[in-house]
């Protein structure tokens, strides 16, 4: 159907950001990051989530550190390069001009 399709494209057109918004905050675990989306109301599975991560690390955008785990074998915790960054702020500016033209485009709607 027409609306699940966009629904489909509008949250996969904001799932990278969601992902680099959600490193920033710090050095995180891949499952905490499908967490933290989770919180968000944003489901993401590791099959959509790793092929992005491998991605944003090709890119430049974000690296791993490798962190000894108690309960089994090392944890790969990611975190933002520079370029990550600055990239995000790009998109944080993007995303402000973006809700800004949809709140002003369904304003008055009834």
């Amino acid at each position: 159907m027409l609306v699940e399709n966009t629904q489909t494209q509008m949250r996969k057109g904001i799932l990278e950001y969601c992902i680099l918004c959600v490193i920033a905050k710090g050095e995180i675990y891949a499952s905490d990051i499908i967490a933290e989306l989770k919180k968000a109301q944003l489901l993401v599975v590791e099959g959509t989530l790793y092929p992005l991560l491998t991605r944003l690390k090709n890119n430049g955008l974000l690296s791993y550190n490798w962190v000894e785990s108690t309960s089994g074998p090392p944890r790969k915790y990611y975190v933002l390069s520079d370029d990550g960054r600055k990239v995000l702020e790009q998109l944080d500016k993007t995303w402000q001009e973006l809700a800004f033209a949809v709140q002003t485009s369904i304003e008055g709607r009834k």
